[in-house]
């Protein structure tokens, strides 16, 4: 990879200083009335923690794709408390072991976008994603047809993995 030094770049990075954050309606997050609505099954929860909760991605990158979302809403990662923030990674290794029972990816995509231009399609309340992935799970379709092949029902996925979350529970 080749790399050009622009130092003049720097100069117009420097004018986007963080402004004071104005003062908004508090709108709630999909997120949060779907945790609100106590109908896990129409929202796709998988399962309730005390301080974050998992859920099905409507618009998955892959079969199986899942978000673990705290349960209080903040767009900022840096308000979350260090309990939301143990609890959080401790469900996305619960997550994974999920994921690896029911459906065995050979690898995973974990992360998060802060902001509407880094890509958060929901920017009001920060969130997880966990992609299990496979070899070859990229093909032709999303290229050609943009379209995107999810290999099993979202409903079957949803049964397996509370399933699974039960059994880590009872610690099996």
């Amino acid at each position: 990879m080749e790399r050009m030094w622009s130092p003049w770049r720097s100069q117009y990075i420097a004018t986007f200083k963080k402004k004071p954050a104005k003062k908004k309606r508090s709108r709630v997050s999909l997120f949060a009335a779907a945790l609100k609505a106590k109908d896990d099954d129409r929202h796709l929860i998988v399962w309730r923690g005390k301080r974050c909760f998992v859920i099905m991605n409507r618009y998955p990158y892959n079969s199986g794709h899942l978000m673990v979302v705290p349960n209080r809403q903040t767009a900022d990662v840096q308000s979350l408390t260090g309990e939301e923030l143990a609890e959080i990674m401790q469900t996305v290794q619960r997550s994974i072991r999920a994921l690896d029972d029911v459906m065995h990816p050979q690898g995973y995509n974990f992360g998060t976008n802060i902001g509407r231009v880094s890509g958060a399609g929901v920017a009001d309340h920060i969130h997880f994603h966990v992609v299990p992935r496979w070899n070859g799970d990229t093909n032709f379709m999303p290229v050609l047809a943009d379209t995107k092949v999810i290999s099993e029902d979202m409903r079957d996925t949803l049964t397996k993995l509370r399933k699974s979350f039960a059994k880590t529970a009872r610690g099996g």
